[in-house]
């Protein structure tokens, strides 16, 4: 599923950056994409996501973390730091 989206996403940029229908054609694709973008389920679904993925790196970092060099176990930490003092009441993310 991810490489069908990439190869998606690909095709899109392509047609816009190659295209010869000019700023109108141009327009309309990026009403369309914004639409997508503001619509609440691939919101929430971009949130799960995300905050899936965060969880999965911490439980990998929980597993690999002793291994690491010393710069990245440093810059790990602030990023988490960071992550959390950003983090509201409501489990959101400020984006």
């Amino acid at each position: 599923m991810r490489y069908r989206l990439t190869f998606i996403i690909g095709a899109a940029v392509g047609y816009v950056l190659g295209t010869r229908a000019g700023r109108e054609r141009y327009e309309q694709l990026r009403k369309g994409a914004q639409r997508v973008a503001q619509n609440p389920a691939v919101r929430n679904t971009a949130e799960s996501a995300a905050q899936n993925g965060r969880a999965l790196a911490s439980r990998a970092l929980d597993r690999v973390g002793d291994r690491l060099p010393g710069p990245v176990s440093e810059r790990v930490r602030s990023l988490r730091e960071q992550r959390a003092a950003t983090e509201d009441d409501w489990g959101t993310s400020n984006t």
